[in-house]
């Protein structure tokens, strides 16, 4: 089965070569696009991600999506498409801000930061909020956090968090199951033991072997 890996924000398809190469270990047919997840809102970059999704897929077959931080409010926003999530069979978001992110609203005070890397000012909560993104119906959700805060990033945040996300940001009541890896934001989904529970969830709909809280 395809499965569509959605990197997260200022970076492109080479920061999930190494998930993809564990993927393709266990049989899975991995495509990575390079996504305008810097100076455009995160939700513009859905319209790029369906376009990969209908050029290199055929709409009859069934797919995963799996996505890192932002790339994972992308795919979020993504299965509020009837065309695409007849498609979609499971998908995984890792230390994705489902409810925003603290870091990104401080980052809102530097109107000249902001105005240029317009993907971060999209990961403020109020902006999150007024896209109203809904559960979709029939898809499966798992979310994966990490917790290992390291760097001045971490300390501004004054709850448990992994150097960029705050922990609670990350499960929403509606996915199916979450769980919780002693990994930080910028390494979680370079661990093979992440790998390896994106593929646990991909073929079952549940996490096993780390914590839920």
């Amino acid at each position: 089965m395809k499965v569509i890996l959605v990197h997260g924000f200022y970076r492109d398809k080479k920061d999930f070569y190494s998930m993809k190469k564990d993927l393709e270990n266990w049989g899975y047919e991995c495509l990575v696009p390079t996504l305008p997840l810097t100076y455009q809102e995160f939700d513009r970059s859905t319209v790029v991600l369906k376009e990969y999704i209908q050029k290199y897929t055929d709409p009859n077959e069934k797919i995963h999506l799996v996505g890192h931080s932002t790339g994972g409010l992308v795919i979020r926003h993504l299965l509020m498409d009837e065309d695409i999530v007849r498609q979609v069979g499971r998908a995984v978001l890792i230390a994705t801000p489902n409810r925003g992110s603290y870091l990104a609203t401080l980052a809102g005070r530097m109107k000249w930061y902001v105005s240029r890397f317009r993907t971060l000012k999209s990961l403020d909560r109020a902006y999150i909020e007024q896209l109203n993104i809904e559960a979709p119906n029939g898809v499966e959700i798992g979310a994966i956090a990490g917790t290992k805060s390291k760097g001045l990033l971490g300390r501004l945040i004054r709850e448990k968090n992994d150097g960029k996300v705050e922990l609670s940001s990350v499960p929403m009541d509606e996915f199916k199951d979450f769980i919780i890896l002693p990994y930080h934001h910028l390494e979680i989904h370079h661990q093979s033991r992440t790998a390896s529970l994106v593929n646990q969830f991909l073929e079952n709909g549940q996490f096993k072997g780390g914590s839920d809280r």
